[in-house]
């Protein structure tokens, strides 16, 4: 029984670490953007990738057929919408709220760039995507049009006042 269930471990692991080879670079990508911190500094990123990880490995062998890809997709998700929640009072009040300028991401609210990762980047349906949230199917298209036209067409800088015949940096 000892290597019987030793055998399944090793299997296991290695299952897990082919899955982590493949998987890991495009997960943190997706994490990166979520937390809009820069790809070259982005520790928040790193954490929910590795609990979203750990949180696969963990129910690696129930997972029984499902796509462990899009297990740990949901769960980066969610824990960053959780995370989101708790930290700032909601997803709705972080609309203001910039941490990390120099992200791609940055002018956009957390729950705006959690669609925006997810139906853009990831692929993942309307339908699915407002399950997620638990927000109706048109209430996601319309956050994801408003962030996708916020992206395309950046809010210029502050007018210059004209005085007489001189222009005026305020």
């Amino acid at each position: 029984m000892g290597r019987r269930r030793a055998a399944q471990d090793a299997r296991r692991a290695r299952e897990f670490k082919a899955f982590v080879a493949g998987a890991a670079g495009r997960l943190l990508h997706a994490a990166t953007l979520l937390t809009a911190e820069p790809p070259e500094d982005n520790p928040r990123a790193r954490r929910l990738l590795t609990l979203s990880l750990a949180h696969t490995y963990a129910c690696w062998d129930r997972l029984r057929g499902e796509d462990p890809y899009d297990r740990a997709r949901q769960y980066l998700a969610t824990r960053f919408s959780r995370a989101a929640w708790h930290q700032y009072g909601g997803l709705g009040a972080l609309g203001r709220f910039r941490p990390h300028p120099a992200g791609p991401l940055a002018r956009l609210s957390p729950q705006e760039r959690l669609i925006v990762v997810l139906r853009l980047y990831e692929g993942v349906a309307e339908e699915q995507v407002a399950a997620l949230l638990g927000l109706p199917r048109e209430r996601v298209h319309a956050m994801c049009d408003r962030a996708t036209a916020t992206l395309l067409h950046p809010p210029r800088g502050p007018a210059r006042a004209v005085l007489g015949a001189k222009a005026v940096s305020p």
